[in-house]
């Protein structure tokens, strides 16, 4: 409860126990008038508070009460002056008061109204006149007995009776501008208070002739403090709106209108009070009439009901059906239409305060292959819950499609990305199992100008960098990162077409034998001469392969154009082909569930024998296991070697040797580099040495590029080696005359 709103209350229930006590006993006049000091400005002053963001309503409303409070004052001093008593008023008091309603009135009509149908206005229009004759009936009994009494006098005298007829007109023009108001810039809770304000302070001002045998009390000192905190807790309701940004929370629209019962009810009561002093037949009518319209009403009420129960079922299966066109089903986060709409509000709102990430799950198809698409659901709504459970208040969280999802985030976005990134790797419970997943995630914040699609895309392009430096990466977007990424659509394009306009081309690095130097085997590597910017090098087409996803159409070509080239070979050079043929093959292509049939169809087409082909895959293609340690399980079953490529340089797990069906341990350049000045790479790669001799694998040292080199491997045990010192990547023709060179023989040796 604010400060203002509790002082508010206070003061109306001192003022109405206050005017209590004066209604059983005289009470000095004095103490009656003082609660309105405080209670007024209290209300002018929350009411401008109301009115930030160009609520213009609410400044009208301020000046409103400032008005008739200072019509309080002049009222208070034509009493102590002796210039009116009791109930009375002067004519000065009368339009300072009429001046205060106008306020009111003015600042209700620049509300803006909600559209309504044909029926709809007859239906209100009927409840508005139902009210119209309850609120004349009652005016007209209040004031009837005292009217000689009331206008006999001078004009000034007979000001009370206008302020009367006003103030039940005024009641109800508030209750029709509030109906017929739609939420707009006012919060409908805000609304319906003020319909209580208006209520309260003009509708109570009609019992001011039943107070006339009382002069020392006056309506003002209990009706104005009521209309003051009307207002206030009006203003507070807008006040705690503006703070969230949005309409607070209401319960749903009432469908069923109480007034027309209510009117029923009061005019009713009104007619038997009246006629309890008649003859019985005159009573005995009353009643009876009072009893059939009751009855009447309560069949219509009854009935109305029904109705409205039928519709709010209704409205809740077309609220359930909204929701559901925009929620996901399985997670029940917001979808693409919903985010986009709540992006472009939060732009409008704070137009350089807001951040869009999306959230793209690595490995997530391995885990729907190897445990179902049951565990991969339940994994996708606990990954939605750890995402939502660590979000802020005022961010939004929706689910794109697949595993993918995208935030919209308010304050510090990295922050919470990174509280967000730490619980996903925390064990999640998905189908009976513990999964520990990574993410990349993409973050691009908004800048002046911008739009939801452009945010989006931009977030997007960064989390593809986040995929392109590695898994479980968190990447903000920068300028530059566009430049990369619209070259590397270029690029794709231009190899799709390349694979179809036979650009590409093999060539074929050798991989030698120690000390002598002899080609053991080769290994195919990709080129590709653009018809318009020349060579293209691997380093910078097959990222963007890797990224649109033409790896695995590249790496199918790559395999059947090996396979054939080194049938051919061994159709030409018999005994002195190549023993092997190694081809690399991407994380991408071994993700594909079936890669391993289209390798034993690629032997079968082509009739090569398996043991001659050697699939080379990187450690970080199978550490996680799933469906890429299925695949090459299967490969190695059909008779293929399988080589590890870069070997200690990404998780570097020994457990691995135990796991991969591996034939061949390929040792990354890095740690050749540095063999001939010992240290700590030397010490690795004598390691990796011993290690390939226990597991009885084939080690092959990459990266040779001097005679020093070849011979400390040498010297270590190394009995393979492929690199620059033994040959660069060659056409297959050359392959054939391929010999080691005598100067490479002697220094080996």
């Amino acid at each position: 409860m604010t400060r203002s709103l509790g002082l508010g209350i206070g003061v109306f229930v001192v003022a109405a126990l206050w005017f209590g006590v004066g209604l059983v006993r005289e009470t000095p006049s004095a103490l009656g008038w003082l609660a309105l000091v405080v209670a007024v400005p209290l209300a002018a002053v929350t009411s401008w508070r109301a009115s930030a963001g160009d609520r213009t309503y609410w400044r009208y409303a301020a000046v409103g009460i400032s008005l008739i409070g200072l019509g309080a004052g002049s009222n208070a001093y034509d009493y102590f002056s002796g210039a009116q008593y009791g109930q009375h008023i002067s004519g000065l008091t009368a339009t300072i008061y009429v001046a205060g309603l106008i306020a009111f009135v003015v600042g209700l009509l620049r509300i803006p109204g909600a559209r309504r149908a044909r029926i709809e206005w007859i239906r209100f229009g009927l409840d508005i006149a139902t009210v119209i004759v309850t609120v004349l009936t009652f005016t007209w009994h209040l004031a009837y007995r005292r009217w000689e009494q009331w206008v006999g006098g001078t004009l000034t005298d007979s000001a009370a009776v206008i302020i009367v007829l006003a103030a039940g007109f005024i009641c109800v023009f508030a209750f029709v501008k509030v109906a017929f108001t739609g939420t707009g810039p006012i919060d409908r809770r805000a609304l319906h208070l003020l319909a209580l304000t208006g209520a309260v302070g003009a509708g109570g001002g009609s019992f001011a002739p039943l107070l006339d045998d009382k002069p020392y009390l006056n309506t003002a000192h209990v009706l104005l403090p009521a209309t003051c905190l009307c207002l206030i807790l009006a203003a507070d309701r807008q006040l705690r709106a503006s703070r969230v940004g949005r309409p607070l929370p209401r319960p749903p629209m009432q469908r069923l209108s109480l007034m027309p019962y209510a009117a029923v009810l009061a005019t009713g009561g009104l007619l038997l009070w009246s006629a309890a002093g008649r003859t019985a037949d005159i009573l005995v009518i009353a009643i009876g009439s009072v009893t059939v319209a009751v009855l009447v009403a309560t069949r219509q009420f009854v009935a109305l009901r029904d109705n409205a129960r039928l519709l709010d079922d209704l409205d809740a299966r077309s609220a359930e059906l909204a929701h559901q066109a925009g929620h996901d089903a399985l997670t029940g986060l917001a979808n693409r239409t919903v985010l986009t709409a709540e992006i472009t509000e939060a732009l409008a709102d704070d137009p350089c305060g807001v951040g869009v990430a999306l959230i793209d799950l690595d490995d997530f198809k391995a885990i729907n292959d190897d445990l179902g698409h049951a565990v991969g659901d339940d994994l996708l709504t606990a990954v939605a819950a750890t995402i939502v459970g660590r979000l802020p208040a005022g961010s939004v969280a929706a689910r794109l499609g697949g595993d993918e999802y995208a935030l919209l985030l308010r304050g510090d976005a990295s922050g919470i990305l990174a509280s967000i990134a730490a619980g996903l790797r925390l064990p999640l419970e998905a189908g009976g199992h513990e999964l520990v997943v990574e993410a990349s995630i993409g973050l691009a914040l908004a800048r002046a100008g911008d739009t939801a699609d452009e945010l989006l895309r931009r977030a997007d392009v960064a989390m593809y960098e986040g995929k392109l430096q590695g898994k479980g990466r968190q990447v903000t977007y920068v300028d530059a990162m566009d430049q990369r990424s619209a070259e590397q659509s270029r690029l794709a394009a231009d190899l799709r077409i390349a694979l179809d306009t036979e650009q590409l081309y093999l060539h074929y690095q050798p991989i030698v034998t120690m000390p002598g130097g002899e080609l053991f085997g080769v290994e195919a590597l990709v080129r590709w001469t653009h018809p318009a910017r020349g060579p293209i090098g691997p380093a910078v087409f097959i990222p963007a392969a890797e990224r649109t996803g033409l790896i695995v159409p590249l790496g199918a070509w790559i395999l059947e154009e090996a396979c054939r080239q080194a049938v051919r070979w061994i159709e030409e050079l018999g005994d002195a082909a190549p023993h092997t043929v190694t081809v690399n093959v991407s994380a991408r292509q071994l993700r594909e569930a079936g890669f391993a049939g289209e390798v034993a169809a690629v032997l079968e087409r082509t009739g090569l024998p398996p043991e001659v082909l050697t699939v080379e895959v990187t450690e970080t293609a199978v550490f996680d296991g799933g469906t890429a340690l299925t695949e090459l399980r299967a490969i190695a079953a059909l008779g293929v070697k399988i080589a590890l490529d870069d070997f200690g340089t990404g998780h570097s797990s020994l457990g691995l040797l135990r796991t991969c069906p591996a034939d061949v341990l390929k040792v990354d350049k890095s740690f050749v580099d540095d063999v001939t000045e010992g240290g700590q790479q030397a010490v690795v790669v004598a390691a990796l040495i011993g290690i390939c001799e226990g597991m009885g694998l084939r080690a092959v040292a990459e990266g040779v590029e001097t005679a020093e080199q070849a011979a400390e491997l040498q010297r270590l045990g190394y009995r393979y080696a492929q690199g620059f010192h033994y040959g660069r990547p060659m056409p297959a023709e050359a392959i054939a005359a391929y010999r080691p060179a005598p100067a490479r023989s002697r220094i080996a040796a």
